[in-house]
């Protein structure tokens, strides 16, 4: 197999990938709090007899877009958006996690959880909790939380110490392996969500960009498969 077919099966490797990610951004147009991800291609180059190079691409990893998306009011009491940059933290059986999907309910306790039972943690760490019955809840936009106007809690806003240390684990939630600090200048609005930061147009376009360079990589190792095939044939005659 010559270098030409290697350099086009490590993009062809590579463009699936993207096509991948690109097919999880349609999907998740609509999921409040979902970000955007790209692939990250590298490079290596190297050199070859009679002073040729042979370049090799790799996906190598995937981009978070951290851009903002706009915001959607629903009025609901414990649905909650960020303005700016952090996120909120959670408490999953997998370790804590970095999330701005706003959408939570208080469970039998009174602790604040997410759709899925994950509990919701506030700016020391632990969960948020607010009593049942207490009255109508209010929160400020420093996040701090009131029930029948006496202060319960304050939901926590974080932000990963080495942006480069996000990684994209499942859903909406994030891992930050570099640990986390208290997110400055953001602030919480009480009754709204951010949407996906998805541009569904952009998202389609690159799917159809990535596709056609896909279908030319195949009909290229095609017409080599063929060319390869002919000339054993010849050689055996």
């Amino acid at each position: 197999m010559d270098a030409a077919v290697y350099a086009t099966l490590g993009r062809q490797s590579g463009l699936m990938r993207e096509m991948q990610v690109v097919a999880n951004n349609i999907a998740n147009v609509s999921t409040a709090g979902f970000r955007r991800e790209g692939v990250v291609f590298a490079e290596h180059v190297a050199r070859m007899d009679a002073g040729a190079s042979l370049s090799m691409t790799h996906a190598t990893g995937r981009h978070i877009d951290l851009r903002q998306g706009s915001l959607t009011q629903t009025g609901g009491a414990f649905d909650m958006a960020i303005q700016g940059e952090g996120f909120f933290l959670i408490e999953t059986p997998e370790g804590q996690r970095l999330t701005r999907a706003g959408s939570f309910t208080p469970n039998a306790e009174g602790e604040l959880v997410t759709m899925d039972g994950n509990r919701l943690l506030d700016a020391g760490g632990a969960p948020v909790f607010v009593p049942p019955g207490a009255g109508p809840v209010a929160m400020g936009t420093d996040g701090t939380l009131s029930a029948g106007g006496q202060p319960v809690g304050r939901v926590g806003l974080w932000q990963p110490v080495d942006p480069k240390d996000l990684v994209h684990r499942s859903g909406t939630l994030f891992a930050a392996d570099g640990g986390v600090e208290p997110a400055e200048g953001a602030s919480v609005m009480q009754g709204f969500l951010e949407d996906s930061n998805v541009n569904p147009v952009s998202e389609i376009a690159r799917m159809i960009t990535v596709q056609r360079a896909y279908e030319a990589g195949q009909a290229f190792l095609e017409r080599e498969d063929s060319r390869v095939r002919g000339v054993i044939q010849a050689l055996g005659r």
